[in-house]
């Protein structure tokens, strides 16, 4: 999508993994789904779910008998959204110090210090 994404908070993110995971669904499979892992009450569940439809984070199908939901947008393009935000609050959008510092505190195999070259090497060509 083109328009910016919005920001969602850590409990909106739970709720996002659900309907990434199976869409389109009602808010009582949304709720069994969270109540698996989380402790959350339906009406917590919901004002979720109210919350990520006015932010139009997702849809919401009033059609049918029982309302259903669905994202819209990827989990690429939140994860996105969300390293950005990250790197201009932390690093003040300087990319650069977000690697910088990731490769030198990180205990990177070997392998895995070989993909990023390989990364960064298909980026430069």
């Amino acid at each position: 999508m083109s328009k910016e994404m919005p920001s969602i908070t850590e409990a909106e993110w739970e709720v996002m993994k659900v309907l990434w995971n199976k869409s389109p669904m009602t808010a009582n499979e949304v709720c069994t789904a969270i109540q698996e892992d989380e402790d959350w009450k339906p009406k917590t569940i919901r004002t979720l779910l109210d919350r990520l439809t006015k932010k139009q984070v997702i849809s919401v199908d009033k059609d049918k008998r029982v309302y259903t939901f669905t994202p819209l947008y990827s989990v690429h393009e939140c994860q996105r959204a969300e390293t950005r935000s990250f790197i201009d609050r932390i690093y003040g959008g300087i990319t650069k110090s977000l690697l910088v510092q990731f490769i030198e505190d990180e205990n990177l195999t070997t392998e895995e210090l070989k993909e990023l070259k390989e990364m960064l090497d298909k980026k430069i060509d």
